[in-house]
């Protein structure tokens, strides 16, 4: 990993069922490869699809525990730890920094799976700071992007902004056998999203039900997609993405991955 630049790349990261944090496949191993090209992150500010509350909130704690925020996997996944430190001064500053969006720090969270199990490809280590951001349930997607908005300073102080969540995430239309191309409606979704977010085309992404059934189909709560609205938040006004990694599991849960450049 290279010196902190002036500006940190940022990124959203599809990251589909549990079991990828004990797997060797080509989504876990590219997270791998996406965090072996960039800078090394002063901490890791992540917004996770399974951190959605009643307002705004940071993680607090200096130690935060490995939560295993899940039900019927095998046990060897509930005896994962990942553990990063915490910061809590970071969290502290950061919980001023976003009064107007009524931020405060929480100490009853800690590292969520929908953090942790890409974590543990990317920085295996634990030995950067994670810091968590919930996602007010309450709140429209503009106010989403707005938040995003905001993080963007954080970006030119070293700190690392990731989503985690998923552009198709559909958990009644799965296909068990995993060996069917993916639905034609959640093909489109994500290959359309994927244009947009190229072409610059936020406001597009923002009102995503207006793009039609395929959105609703992809979207039917928005938990896992709100997460790529605070990345594209945080671009800079002319700033390059790039898709590293797309795919999906199962047919209906979209693995693509976006990075911001960065400076």
């Amino acid at each position: 990993m290279t010196a902190t630049p002036a500006r940190m790349p940022a990124l959203f990261i599809g990251h589909g069922s549990p079991m990828n944090a004990m797997a060797s496949n080509r989504f876990t191993r590219g997270w791998s490869d996406i965090a072996a090209a960039l800078p090394r992150p002063r901490a890791i500010l992540a917004i996770s699809a399974h951190w959605y509350t009643r307002g705004t909130f940071l993680t607090g704690q200096a130690t935060p525990p490995t939560l295993h925020d899940f039900h019927g996997f095998p046990s060897a996944l509930a005896e994962i730890q990942y553990g990063a430190p915490g910061d809590a001064e970071l969290a502290a500053e950061l919980a001023t920094e976003l009064a107007p969006f009524g931020a405060h720090v929480r100490d009853d969270w800690g590292i969520d799976h929908g953090a942790w199990s890409v974590l543990v490809h990317m920085y295996p280590n634990a030995d950067i700071p994670v810091l968590q951001l919930s996602i007010d349930a309450m709140r429209p997607p503009l106010y989403h992007y707005e938040l995003g908005r905001a993080l963007r300073p954080l970006r030119e102080r070293g700190i690392l902004v990731l989503g985690s969540g998923g552009i198709v995430h559909n958990l009644q239309r799965l296909d068990w056998t995993n060996s069917l191309p993916p639905a034609v409606w959640a093909a489109e979704f994500d290959d359309l999203v994927k244009a947009k977010i190229l072409a610059s085309k936020d406001a597009a992404l923002i009102d995503y039900p207006a793009l039609g059934e395929s959105a609703q189909l992809s979207v039917p709560s928005p938990d896992h997609y709100l997460p790529l609205l605070y990345v594209l938040g945080s671009r800079a006004p002319g700033e390059a993405a790039s898709i590293p990694l797309t795919g999906f599991d199962l047919g209906t849960i979209s693995m693509t991955a976006v990075k911001l450049a960065g400076a």
